[in-house]
């Protein structure tokens, strides 16, 4: 089963561009997601890395669509900036964009998290395609 993308192609390396689809869901503020950064904040907050877990999971779930059943993908670049804080018991979205596939096992997505329309983190997350074990 071929990967399926849409977008622009080049020959040789191959390259999709574009936003080629879009995974957006809601989760909660809550549990593990969550830091007060050792008693130093008055409540607790969504933590940066609960934000990048979430971030991640839309990216793979995004990704599981698209591929054989005989492919997964690792993560191995997360760059994003967390600049709003989300408090306990905050709904979230998350959404995941995938912008580009190179050489059609690099796949590199846009993603945010938001609390209503407000934006609690942002950034670029990249993934490889690998071998399902």
């Amino acid at each position: 089963m071929p990967m399926m993308a849409t977008g622009s192609v080049k020959r040789g390396r191959s390259i999709w561009s574009a936003p080629v689809a879009t995974h957006e869901e809601q989760f909660i503020a809550e549990g593990d997601l969550l830091t007060d950064v050792r008693g130093s904040l008055p409540a607790k907050v969504l933590s940066t890395p609960g934000m990048i877990l979430q971030m991640e999971w839309a990216c793979t779930t995004l990704a599981a669509g698209r591929l054989p059943e005989d492919r997964t993908t690792v993560g191995f670049e997360v760059c994003v900036r967390h600049v709003g804080a989300a408090l306990e018991g905050a709904a979230c979205t998350v959404r995941a964009t995938l912008r580009e596939v190179v050489d059609e096992r690099k796949w590199r997505f846009d993603v945010e998290v938001l609390e209503g329309d407000r934006t609690i983190g942002v950034g670029t997350h990249e993934r490889r395609v690998v071998p399902r074990r």
